[in-house]
């Protein structure tokens, strides 16, 4: 939850016109809702896909006031929306259900999820970060089914590496990002090959390329780093070079 209309316009022109158009690597902003209708205007005709933060899990239509449908965020332009994101688990108390039917609704709405699971540094302390990445993750399969993460996307964050600046190292995050991969294959060998599975945690222009060279890390979701231009330049052409 940042900036104004004119540092989001800033921030918007500066990745639009420093992102090299023959890079290899799939790029979106997710800003929040108040400013989707001005990005998706910025971002016309660029090679940057819009997605939102967060999408109403009930209903596409109807009195569920200040929850915002995936039918409307498709309407302004979004492809890709977030969802369980950590700071909701945590701070709005989101279980693994109500995410996995925030996952659903995005999918009937038209937009391709993009699924957040990770561990506390409780639950990685106490060796626990396979069985809650496991929960995470099951819940979804229960709810849609592993066919569903063809045209979805997952995000590993763990809990202990976002906005402390603790990283997980490239091992970590290989280790993880294989053990989800491993864990769709159990069900759909295919799918687990062509899944896109991000790194999300304190990710920067000086790690980005150490952790996108890791063979199950796909790319990154990126926090604080995406708010200043040229880190966020620095790590999208860290991504266009490994992918």
């Amino acid at each position: 939850m940042h900036g104004t209309r004119s540092e989001a316009a800033q921030l918007l022109d500066g990745i639009v016109s420093g992102i090299d158009r023959l890079l290899a690597a799939e790029l979106l902003v997710c800003p929040p809702f108040v400013h989707l209708a001005q990005a998706a205007v910025a971002l016309r005709g660029s090679p940057v896909a819009l997605g939102a933060q967060d999408v109403c899990g009930d209903a596409q239509q109807g009195a569920y006031t200040g929850e915002i449908s995936a039918a409307m965020l498709a309407d302004v332009g979004c492809r890709y929306v977030i969802v369980g994101h950590s700071e909701r688990r945590a701070l709005y108390g989101e279980s693994d259900s109500r995410v996995a039917t925030k996952f659903k609704a995005a999918q009937q709405g038209g937009l391709v999820p993009i699924l957040c699971i990770g561990e506390s540094a409780a639950a990685r302390d106490a060796g626990e970060t396979r069985a809650v990445v496991r929960r995470q993750l099951e819940a979804v399969f229960e709810a849609v089914g592993v066919g569903a993460l063809a045209d979805a996307v997952i995000a590993y964050e763990p809990v202990w590496a976002i906005g402390t600046g603790k990283t997980a190292t490239p091992a970590q995050a290989q280790e993880v990002h294989a053990f989800v991969r491993a864990l769709v294959a159990g069900q759909d060998a295919k799918i687990a090959a062509t899944l896109r599975v991000l790194y999300g945690g304190s990710v920067k222009a000086s790690n980005a390329a150490e952790l996108f060279s890791m063979p199950d890390v796909d790319g990154g979701l990126i926090g604080g780093a995406s708010l200043v231009i040229q880190d966020f330049l620095a790590i999208c052409r860290a991504a266009g070079r490994v992918h």
